[in-house]
């Protein structure tokens, strides 16, 4: 008999004092009595009858409260301690240089070219000598992953040095991240992220002919740019893990090479020039030198044939102050226009495009912004094109899954994102697009003309 039938029958029976009346909350104490006396009996007693659910080990710990000050410096110190501990467990580079001694030394002939190979035997000999540091490197599954085409079933030991010297950067900087990791969490926020950039910066050459006065600017354009991407969900903070997995940090040490060319210095977001530049039109989109940018101000950006409608939607959607827009929300909305490709900036700029908040683009939406496109050829004197065949054309570019609706993710899955979205906000990419196959031709032509 379960406890349900128990408690039934148990209820069911009658006073057998008939002189003695129980009130109603009496009863509802005694019903829940008996409930919970018969659920524990029925469910062990309230008992763990199995010991070894008391062998698990403690998995979660309390973070000190902000009152709690002591146990604050005592996680602190505990941390700086760890980190200390795992920086010396790392090669330095005595270490390293005695490691491509031994490697060299250790070579498997032939040669394949200029590269120097070795075989499983020999590697292994490597590692016995190469130390304890060494030793997570030496293991059958590293030399299996650098194993490709060799006949003779080796690898070569500059890919192997630059793969261990690739590991150690890692967990130098991983390391060196978490310093700035305050919460202690795994995460930066963004002051925290700002810290790490701004005492680097004295360690980059490429960034020596920065004014002091332009570093709080400076900060501010490298730090947007890994939020904008690594933080799509505007939370205020990133996994150091990554930062880590991205190319930014790459890019921004990168900046460390004095003979940096010309042409890779305008290519990386975080170079001197690239940040003047974009501060520099920043500057000059404020004509009237408060600081803020107002709609009419940003219109001006690029070749100033964005639409009317769009920029209305940037500004309802992005923060602004009295209605007009800083340098920080500036950043996003050029990270977001010139990497088109990226599937942050089509989040980015399909928020803007859903003016229905749908969670979807439809024939309605399409024509609502391709309006203000038509409305600027009829200003320019250039022919009127009908929406019917730009509408076509977009759906047989991004093929949605469903025939009637753009979602965010079709837009990103078609790879024609940057090219639809160019379409229905600039007149002047509007017009490139439209006249594709004869700028093409143009320059197949003047291409001819230039080898004669």
């Amino acid at each position: 008999m379960d406890w349900k039938e128990v408690l039934r029958r148990r209820l069911a029976t009658p006073n057998t004092d008939p002189n003695k009346k129980k009130s109603e909350q009496e009863l509802k104490d005694e019903e829940m009595g008996l409930f919970t006396k018969y659920y524990s009996e029925w469910k062990g007693g309230g008992k763990n009858t199995n010991e070894f659910y008391k062998t698990i080990p403690r998995f979660y710990y309390r973070l000190p409260a902000e009152d709690e000050v002591l146990l604050q410096k005592l996680r602190e110190e505990s941390r700086a301690v760890f980190l200390q501990r795992k920086s010396r467990e790392l090669l330095d580079n005595e270490e390293l240089q005695n490691l491509w001694f031994l490697l060299d030394k250790h070579q498997t002939p032939p040669m394949i070219g200029e590269e120097a190979m070795i075989n499983y035997e020999n590697f292994l000999k490597v590692g016995e000598k190469a130390g304890p540091k060494c030793k997570q490197f030496f293991t059958a599954k590293v030399f299996a992953k650098l194993l490709h085409t060799d006949s003779y079933g080796r690898i070569s030991i500059m890919q192997f040095f630059n793969y261990v010297m690739r590991k150690v950067w890692l967990h130098q900087t991983r390391i060196g991240l978490s310093l700035y990791d305050v919460a202690g969490q795994g995460y930066l926020r963004e002051s925290d992220l700002e810290n790490y950039i701004l005492e680097l910066i004295p360690t980059l050459p490429q960034l020596d002919g920065l004014e002091k006065s332009f570093y709080s600017f400076y900060v501010c354009t490298a730090v947007r740019k890994f939020f904008f991407f690594l933080d799509p969900l505007r939370t205020g903070k990133i996994k150091i893990q990554d930062i880590l997995a991205c190319s930014f940090l790459d890019d921004l040490l990168e900046l460390r090479d004095e003979e940096l060319s010309k042409e890779s210095q305008e290519t990386n977001w975080f170079s001197a020039p690239s940040a003047l530049r974009v501060y520099g039109q920043y500057l000059n989109l404020d004509k009237d030198h408060n600081g803020m940018l107002s709609k009419e101000e940003l219109s001006r950006y690029g070749t100033a044939t964005m639409t009317n409608v769009f920029l209305d939607r940037v500004f309802q959607e992005c923060l602004t102050y009295d209605g007009e827009m800083d340098y920080k929300t500036y950043l996003d909305f050029v990270l977001a226009l010139e990497n088109r490709k990226e599937p942050a900036a089509l989040q980015y700029i399909f928020k803007l495009l859903d003016i229905e908040n749908k969670g979807y683009l439809n024939v309605f939406s399409l024509n609502y912004f391709f309006r203000a496109i038509q409305e600027l050829m009829k200003i320019h004197g250039q022919d009127p094109v009908s929406f019917q065949d730009v509408k076509d054309e977009i759906f047989d570019m991004v093929k949605p899954k469903d025939p009637l609706k753009i979602s965010l993710q079709d837009l990103i899955n078609s790879n024609q994102g940057d090219t639809v979205t160019t379409i229905l906000i600039d007149l002047n990419g509007f017009w490139t697009y439209e006249n594709r196959e004869a700028l093409v031709a143009n320059d197949e032509n003047s291409a001819d003309l230039d080898d004669t």
